[in-house]
Order: C-alpha cells, then structure tokens, then sequence
C-alpha cells in the first residue's frame, strides 16, 4: 500500500510519485469554462474532480494556489482558428454586450458549483483582463522565432517547433499524420490560406470590422487565439514552470498540446510537471457537450425538469454519482446510475448520523487502523475515490452493527472512526449533509428529545405510547433503532 500520493501525468503515460517543485507549495491550473451558456451535468467533472484534488493536497498539508481561468473571449465556434467567437455569437442572439453574457454565465457557473460544494480557486483570472500579457507572450514567441504575422493575424510555426521539439507528446499525435491528415482542402477554408502549414494555429486574429470583441496590438486590432490564454495566466501566476495542470482529455488535443508548444517556445520550458486530465461524462455513449445539444442541464437535474430523469437529485448526490467513478473513467449518465447514487449517499449520511450517537464500550471489533491505512492508500494512488468510497462502506457495515448491538467499539476506536469520516467524507471528498442553516442540528435536538419521552414511556410501560412514537416518527421518514446501550435513529430508506 502505498503511502506516497502518485498521480497519472499524461505527458508521461504512467503513475508517478508526486513531487512539487518547491514544496510545500503546490501550483495548480485547471482550464475553466467558456462561459456563453448554462453549465451541464458534464461541466461539472473536472470542477468536481479537481476540487477532490485540491483538496486532498491540502489535507497532505501542501500549500496549494489553485488557478482557475474564465475564457470570455478568443474560443471560437467548433474550436477552430476562424469564425465567431462563441460570447460574441451568443451576445448577438441575445442583443447584450459579451460582457455581460460572459458574467451572465459566470455567475450561473459559480451557482451552480457553489451548490456542488466545490471549493472556490485562489485566483480566478479572466482571459479578456489578460490581453497585455498574452501580447507580450505572442512577442517573445515571436523573437524566438516560433510564429510569424500573416494579414495582421499571428500563426505557431509547428514546423519550425517541430524540429527540435516533441509535438504530439502530450496527446500521442504524430505530426506526420497530422499534415497528411490536413490536406488541401483545409487550406482552401476561409483564412487557412495565411498559414504556412494547415495546421499551425492562431496566437493572434485580426478582427474583422463586424467583430465586437477586439484590442489594439501591433500586429493588428484583433483578439487573442484560445490557447495563448491559459499559457500567459498560468505563467503570470503560477511561474513558468509549475506543478500540475489539469483539464478534460477533451482538452488534450488541440488545446493543451498548443500551450506546451507555446510555453515552450516562449519560456524554454514545459509549464507542467504533472498534467492530469479527467475523462468524459457521456450519454448513451457520446460526450455530453453542449455543442452537440445533448446535454443535461444542472438546473434540470436539481429541478428533475428532463425527459431523462424520473424525480429531481440533489447536488449531492451529483458529486457522490461523479467520485463512485474513477476520474480517468468514462462516466455514463442514467437516471438509474443517478437513483443508486441518491441510495448510496443517504446510507452514507445516515451512517455518519448514527455514528455521532453511538455509545461506547469497553472492547472493539474493529480494526480502525487498517481502515484508515486502506482509505490513504487508495486516495494516494491516482486519487482512487471508488476504492476509498468501497472502504468506508465497509466502516458503515460496522456502524450499523454496532448500532444493532452485534458489534461493539471502544472509545479511542470510536473517536477515531469519526475523525476518518470527518476528514475524508466530509473535508476531502467534499461530501456534506444537505440540510443547511443549522436544521441538522435542529433535527437532532428534536430527535434526542422525542426518543428521551419514548423512552420515558418504555420505562414506565406504556407501551402504547412508545409504539406510538415510533410508528409516528417511522410515518415521517425517521427510523429508530434500538441498540444495547442507547436508541438511534437514521433516515427510512426510500
């Protein structure tokens, strides 16, 4: 079992050993969204995924500075180097300025990961506050004599990169291929005829006079390409060369390939050490993307407002769907998946509940060390929140065994236990009970003061007032068990 955290670093093709730079100081960039529509159940991965991440490093006690971008300007319709900018596309439909679409969406984007539970980042840099940066960046690149200015528009010289660097490295992509794969017919496209190579890509695009979202440079009033965004931010706040950068395997080509390529040409050096990336969640199979028109919307879901779903989930039971599934996992949406996610999640939660109202005894059945060695050991190996969620269901079994009386724990064994389930149910894995405002609390005063009267009953033998009680209670969704040394209770299983 391995007591070290290792990571998948794509760039590498294998698990390795995690090593900062400059320990304890994490750098961590994670590609955010583009913000010109409503997030879907897919949008929410990799927030998910990452804040896991995050989160774990911090309970290892690294100091993290977590990175993470809005693109509100540059992405192009169908992720290309010509066409409308998809905030200025949408902009035009809804007859608003990009910028507030773009905060519009932003805002609807921090809702909805609000309600996720996902830990907001350190910085949270706008690529339209960022265009000094990124000019300046498409200048040294330049210098290096890796891009070249064609009609006012700046293009990477893949070639020229190519021939004392590894393109492809990241995504597995051979360059031969990829220029026998462009052809002509991609030089006849609009604008393809400005490149040297059909598939170097835009750093810089001069603006046409109808397009709203343009910046003065000195190649031409224009706005900057997709990639250079993420490699001048991470750059401006992460350093040059920083720890990990995270992202969809979506991402992976062309997006990610083209910032290691600028990066490099830029500052001379790869800007990741660890590059992970989170697989898709898909539908019937086929990504979920909002491109694709296939998507279901985290508003429908919280709503239940889709022809897919039979009933609303919780945010909750979103995030416990997502991390029953390894990250690097295909992730397929059902309404089934989801109502076994919402059964898995209250057993869990109940469990945590009873296990705040158990009582001691002088033994344990249990071995609580082995437990939290086995939970380390999944978490540090490439993030392994199925095995770890596979662990603590184990813990819950005991739980309700000791609940029961069939079982017992000690009281060094107990607090231990719930020390395991705070840290990593509640602080890593970022899971919480979702009555909010101090209504658990309220429920649980309630609660002790109805089964202290039950109770009350039972020792006085009115039974018919206790089986009263019960009954009652049972009717509103409580379930009451009995226990050697004290009576708990637990949400009725649905």
């Amino acid at each position: 079992m391995s007591s070290v955290l290792r990571v998948y670093n794509t760039l590498s093709g294998k698990i390795e050993n995690f090593t900062p730079i400059n320990s304890p100081f994490v750098g961590l960039y994670l590609c955010g969204p583009t913000v010109y529509g409503y997030p879907h159940l897919g949008h929410a991965r990799g927030p998910i995924v990452f804040d896991v991440i995050h989160r774990y490093l911090l309970h290892l006690n690294y100091k993290v500075r977590f990175v993470r971008n809005i693109t509100d300007v540059g992405h192009l319709v169908n992720d290309a180097d010509d066409g409308e900018d998809k905030i200025a596309k949408r902009a035009k439909m809804e007859m608003l300025e990009p910028m507030e679409i773009a905060q519009y969406y932003t805002d609807a984007y921090h809702l909805n990961l609000d309600k996720l539970n996902v830990k907001r980042p350190s910085i949270e840099p706008r690529a339209s506050g960022h265009i000094i940066e990124q000019i300046e960046m498409i200048t040294q690149i330049i210098n290096n004599g890796f891009a070249y200015e064609s009609n006012g528009s700046v293009y990477f010289d893949v070639l020229k990169y190519a021939e004392t660097h590894d393109y492809g490295k990241l995504s597995g992509r051979i360059l031969d291929d990829l220029i026998a794969g462009a052809g002509e017919a991609r030089r006849e496209l609009e604008g393809q005829s400005e490149k040297i190579n059909p598939n170097d890509f835009a750093l810089w695009k001069k603006a046409t006079d109808s397009h709203i979202m343009q910046w003065p440079s000195p190649w031409s009033n224009g706005f900057p390409g997709w990639h250079i965004e993420c490699s001048a931010m991470s750059a401006k706040y992460l350093g040059k060369s920083f720890d990990i950068h995270g992202g969809g395997m979506d991402l992976l080509f062309p997006h990610h390939e083209s910032e290691i390529a600028q990066s490099t040409a830029c500052n001379t050096v790869n800007p990741a050490k660890y590059w992970i990336h989170h697989n898709m969640v898909t539908i019937n199979g086929q990504k979920m993307a909002k491109s694709l028109n296939n998507g279901v919307m985290l508003s429908e879901l919280f709503e239940g407002k889709h022809e897919l779903l039979e009933q609303a989930y919780s945010p909750m039971t979103l995030r416990f769907f997502i991390l029953q599934a390894h990250y690097r996992s295909p992730l397929d949406f059902s309404n089934d998946a989801l109502k076994a996610a919402e059964k898995g999640l209250k057993r869990l939660m109940n469990a945590l509940n009873i296990l705040s109202q158990l009582t001691p005894s002088n033994h344990s059945d249990f071995n609580i060390t082995v437990l939290k060695e086995n939970i380390d050991a999944a978490l540090n190996e490439d993030i392994n929140t199925p095995i770890a969620l596979a662990h603590l269901f184990e813990a819950v079994g005991w739980i309700n065994k000791i609940n029961d009386g069939s079982a017992s724990i000690n009281k060094d064994d107990l607090e231990a236990l719930k020390t395991i389930f705070q840290l990593i149910v509640i602080d890593v894995l970022g899971l919480e009970n979702e009555q909010k405002d101090g209504t658990q609390n309220l429920i649980d005063s309630l609660m002790k003061l109805l089964i202290s009267l039950r109770n009350e009953a039972k020792d006085a033998k009115d039974f018919n007032k206790s089986d009263a009680i019960r009954k009652q209670l049972l009717e509103a969704g409580f379930e009451l068990k009995d226990g050697k040394d004290c009576t708990t209770y637990s949400i009725k299983q649905s």
